[in-house]
């Protein structure tokens, strides 16, 4: 069990949608992250969004002309972004054991995106498999995208990753750091407790 379905119990998919319905509702920018991932490959490119949930990212990024898949384990989340954009690709599986091609994807994605706290709420000790798993998935000179929060006030469960254990993940993975940011509106990373990092392979 990972640490999302520890914290969730399950069955979490309409709660965290009408979380962010809420949000937009109320004017508050929800779609940080496609736009983020959009300054970095163009229009066209196939986007893997991994820990997808809901397909909130996947879906914004489609209306702007990307191609892609999600992929999550949570069937309650998929569940949402299937019925939200069906014609959408949505695979459930572990992110540590996930083959594109096993689930009938073509291999070669220009940008795998995880957002929301994925590596950090992943299964304790998989972290490295997943990281390997996302670069296998991209072609080469693919961007691997990631942000998370690092200390307690940037995260619902306390925190276990660092950013030199992510990137000794990354590495081993034949990913090399690109760029890191403190926010998805790419703000200068000053060390604070969230980050937003840019891998390449």
């Amino acid at each position: 069990m990972n640490r999302w379905e520890q914290l969730t119990g399950g069955g979490s998919g309409e709660r965290y949608a009408a979380r962010f319905a809420a949000l937009a509702e109320q004017g508050q920018d929800v779609h940080g992250e496609a736009r983020f991932c959009a300054r970095l490959v163009p229009v066209g490119s196939r986007v893997l969004d991994a820990g997808c949930g809901t397909g909130r990212v996947l879906i914004q990024l489609a209306r702007l002309g990307y191609e892609g898949a999600g992929v999550d384990q949570d069937a309650s989340m998929l569940a949402v972004a299937r019925r939200t954009a069906p014609e959408l690709t949505w695979v459930r599986a572990d992110l540590a054991e996930f083959d594109p091609a096993a689930e009938g994807l073509a291999p070669g994605f220009d940008l795998v995106v995880a957002a929301g706290n994925v590596f950090p709420l992943l299964a304790p000790g998989t972290e490295s498999a997943v990281a390997a798993t996302l670069a296998r998935a991209l072609r080469p000179g693919g961007l691997l995208v990631a942000g998370f929060g690092l200390d307690r006030d940037h995260l619902p469960v306390p925190p276990t990753l660092t950013l030199a254990d992510y990137d000794a993940h990354c590495a081993a993975a034949g990913l090399t750091l690109a760029d890191r940011f403190a926010t998805w509106d790419a703000d200068p990373y000053d060390g604070g407790g969230y980050a937003v990092s840019v891998h390449r392979r």
